[in-house]
């Protein structure tokens, strides 16, 4: 790790690129910028690198092959499996900075990025009162950064236990206990296997919009092969080619409250919805080992009341409601970022109104997150080495 940057005025024709986040995405783009010759510094606020991902519950895997999970530069290790967990995921990263050296410094967030005085580059001010002026700027705090929680009426009045799933590390605390999910994404679904598993006494899934459920695998060809090959064809044939798949190879769940969406899964994946990815939820649905419930419209005392009118006193509600960007503050007022602030390039591109601003890690592809990352770092190194103009630091 390097030592933590100082407020400094760097000539102009000799400034970093700064990454802000120490994730995957930041990773990958600082060893491709190296990889150029270009002196790349990643900011990271927490302590360790790969902060999101110590953070994520005990069971998670990923739903993408760890061979076509790696970031550039260095293959994920056979060892780790088909399907790589948490853990592996967190000692990749440490060894990817490690391997590729690169010049990463912890404990520093930027809170604000803003034009460099005289035009050239940004300016970034950081923790203690740091300014850094960097050649172009890289911006990879993550999808998942601040948790979202709905403004449920009531909720301030419930008696019971209640969590983001951000907060929730394994079924252990519920072991017994009667337990609500709110929300069917994948962190959801996965979220009520693992209570299931644990031997939560009775575990129930609030579920507002019907998900499209997909196999992660199928006699050993991994859904992610396949969106690789479908992703870049019409949304509308794609939508008529999964139908016939869905059917065979997820049973109806319709009497357990899980019909068929009636809208097509590449339609809702351009809407950003993504498919879950089955982990144990389709069986465990079936078997009635968990319960499909309505949706939570508020709560009231130790009850949640739900949007069929009905009321359920669970023990404890987590509530796997996604997370925000909030990147409003950071550089929204840059013009850089759409109406429900995600940002409005990605890649190599860079904003008309802000060139030297760069964002990785704001979509979320059926092609796997790793992997476009993975693509998007080279892309950005390519397109800095291209635009900088002979002001990026170059390494010794």
């Amino acid at each position: 790790m390097a030592d933590t940057p100082q407020p400094t005025d760097h000539p102009a024709t000799d400034r970093p690129v700064y990454v802000i986040g120490g994730g995957p995405g930041g990773l990958s783009v600082a060893y491709a910028l190296r990889a150029l010759g270009l002196r790349a510094v990643v900011l990271e606020k927490s302590d360790r690198i790969g902060a999101s991902w110590r953070r994520h519950y005990d069971r998670l895997h990923l739903h993408t092959t760890r061979r076509l999970s790696g970031l550039p530069g260095l293959p994920m290790p056979r060892r780790f499996g088909r399907w790589v967990g948490r853990d592996d995921v967190v000692r990749y990263l440490e060894k990817y900075a490690e391997h590729h050296d690169l010049e990463i410094v912890t404990g520093v967030e930027v809170s604000r990025v803003e034009p460099a005085p005289g035009g050239a580059g940004w300016l970034l001010r950081a923790t203690g009162g740091r300014e850094l002026t960097g050649a172009a700027v890289v911006v990879a705090t993550g999808h998942n950064h601040t948790p979202r929680i709905p403004d449920w009426p009531g909720r301030d009045t419930y008696t019971g236990d209640f969590l983001h799933a951000g907060e929730y590390r394994n079924p252990a605390p519920y072991a017994g206990r009667d337990v609500l999910v709110v929300g069917v994404g994948n962190t959801g679904a996965e979220i009520a296997v693992d209570l299931v598993e644990g031997g939560a006494a009775r575990v129930r899934l609030a579920v507002r919009t019907v998900p499209h459920i997909v196999r992660r695998s199928t006699a050993g060809w991994a859904a992610q092969f396949t969106s690789i090959l479908v992703r870049r064809l019409p949304v509308g044939l794609v939508d008529r080619l999964a139908r016939p798949v869905a059917k065979l190879s997820v049973p109806d769940l319709s009497a357990q409250g899980l019909p068929r969406p009636d809208t097509g899964l590449y339609s809702r994946v351009k809407d950003g919805a993504i498919p879950v990815l089955d982990v144990g939820l389709v069986d465990a649905v079936r078997k009635g080992r968990i319960e499909i419930v309505a949706a939570v419209e508020g709560f009231e005392d130790d009850k949640v009341l739900l949007t069929d009118g009905t009321r359920v006193s669970p023990d404890a509600v987590i509530a796997a409601t996604g997370y925000v960007r909030a990147l409003e503050e950071l550089v929204g007022h840059l013009g850089v970022l759409d109406d429900h602030g995600k940002p409005l390039t990605r890649g190599a591109r860079t904003p008309a109104g802000a060139p030297g601003i760069y964002f990785t890690g704001y979509t979320n592809p059926i092609s796997g997150n790793l992997r476009e990352m993975a693509i998007d770092a080279q892309k950005i190194a390519k397109s800095i080495a291209r635009n900088g103009d002979g002001s990026v630091s170059r390494l010794p």
